[in-house]
């Protein structure tokens, strides 16, 4: 009898999204599919492990669990004591706005997929268009699906994930793409609460996308959905002759 491949999913939306479960079910038919998601909204926590405190592991039904910490969390969790040993493919999604440029680097839905990357398991991330707070999970779910069943049968290249973005509404297919870059301002809003003290509101960034053919924001904007490989090692490799010629280091150190 031939094992059916096990799909972890997990998301930064909280085990109750729409979007989890609609992602769960497109990927039903590829595998044994377990969801272990953070039991509230872990949006924008990045990478983040919870390491001051004890985490909790709750059955929500039968394959559905939720874990009172990050995506980063869950993914350990749920391979230590839910899978007993890590899946064959890590999905984490739907995210409710997409997840383009450096933006990847505060996302808790990247990150997800990020854990299971550097864990060595093949991993995707889908985030949906948030058009005026609407989202069509459906199209996103079919993309992931689409990618992971291709991804199971190939393979990806060790330590790699898959960050998919896919535009509102009708789409124009998949298109292979860069992170954009932009000149990104965070707004810090300040307000006063009922005592006149301040507090501090850290309100979506601004943003100037610098043009590129090959970008995914220029890729959703044309209305195909973005792929953008991305992988653990940040190393800034056409720099280290910079940090050589700073004489800090001996080349040989850096080699």
């Amino acid at each position: 009898m031939v094992q059916m491949p096990r799909i972890l999913v997990t998301n930064d939306d909280g085990v109750g999204s729409e979007g989890i479960h609609l992602l769960a079910e497109a990927l039903a038919p590829l595998g044994d599919v377990t969801i272990v998601a953070p039991l509230q909204e872990a949006s924008a926590i990045g990478h983040a492990l919870t390491l001051r405190r004890p985490l909790r592991l709750e059955t929500v039904r039968d394959g559905v669990f939720a874990v009172d910490g990050t995506p980063t969390d869950c993914v350990n969790v749920a391979i230590s004591h839910v899978l007993h040993g890590k899946p064959d493919l890590v999905v984490s999604g739907i995210n409710k706005g997409w997840n383009l440029g450096d933006d990847v680097t505060y996302s808790g839905t990247v990150s997800g997929a990020l854990e299971g990357a550097l864990l060595g398991i093949p991993s995707i991330a889908i985030s949906a268009q948030n058009r005026r707070n609407t989202f069509e999970f459906g199209p996103s779910a079919h993309a992931a699906a689409t990618v992971a069943e291709a991804v199971l049968t190939r393979g990806l290249p060790p330590f790699t994930l898959l960050n998919i973005n896919v535009p509102f509404g009708s789409n124009k297919g998949f298109r292979a793409t860069v992170q954009a870059r932009r000149n990104h301002v965070t707004v810090v809003s300040e307000r006063r609460d009922p005592r006149n003290r301040p507090y501090y509101w850290i309100e979506e960034g601004e943003n100037d996308w610098e043009p590129h053919d090959r970008s995914d924001y220029q890729a959703v904007r044309d209305g195909y959905i973005s792929i953008t490989p991305l992988h653990p090692d940040m190393t800034a490799h056409d720099v280290l002759s910079y940090v050589e010629e700073l004489s800090l280091v001996s080349p040989s150190e850096v080699r």
